[in-house]
């Protein structure tokens, strides 16, 4: 593809988007939880979570740790893959948390390159029971996918699945170049 692909926010349901992956704001067990996570895997059905068991533990009860991201069939989902990450908890900005986020995008884009898919949605990784302040979390998702696509022009779109008015408004205006 010659030119840069579409980068765009849309409050959405991130389970109904008709892309080729959706990510997960996982937790480390990859077994569901609260949030996107649970409700990705509500969606997706048993399926899901018989698959993500099958992955191996790197130690007892982490799969995924902070930063990474691992892959998994889409089961009942729109999406024909899952590509699952671990954002970080907020602990006050002073524990690797900007480079942990960062590299959770990276991670997914490398999978999704690796796949060969050319459309995802992101959720606001991070910014719901890992408390992760809005602007930050979203100045380093938009900065980190811009940069990426910047390289790679193999994707045709990416979004950003915002599940409420103020993520939307966070995500449009750095993606506007209007952030505080």
């Amino acid at each position: 593809m010659s030119g840069l692909p579409i980068l765009r926010a849309l409050r959405a349901d991130l389970t109904t988007l008709p892309v080729d992956a959706i990510v997960n704001a996982a937790n480390e067990t990859l077994l569901g939880g609260g949030g996107v996570d649970g409700a990705i895997h509500r969606a997706a059905g048993p399926g899901l979570l018989a698959e993500c068991r099958r992955l191996p533990e790197l130690r007892p009860g982490v799969r995924c740790p902070t930063g990474e991201a691992r892959i998994t069939a889409g089961h009942a989902l729109k999406a024909k893959w899952v590509i699952h990450t671990v954002g970080p908890v907020w602990r006050g900005g002073g524990h690797n948390e900007a480079q942990l986020l960062a590299a959770c995008y990276r991670n997914v884009l490398a999978l999704a390159r690796q796949k060969g898919l050319r459309s995802l949605a992101f959720p606001a990784i991070s910014c719901g029971v890992y408390a992760y302040p809005v602007p930050q979390a979203t100045a380093i998702a938009v900065r980190s996918v811009r940069a990426l696509l910047e390289q790679d022009r193999t994707f045709e779109q990416v979004t950003f699945a915002c599940f409420s008015e103020a993520i939307l408004a966070a995500y449009q205006a750095e993606l506007d170049g209007k952030a505080a």
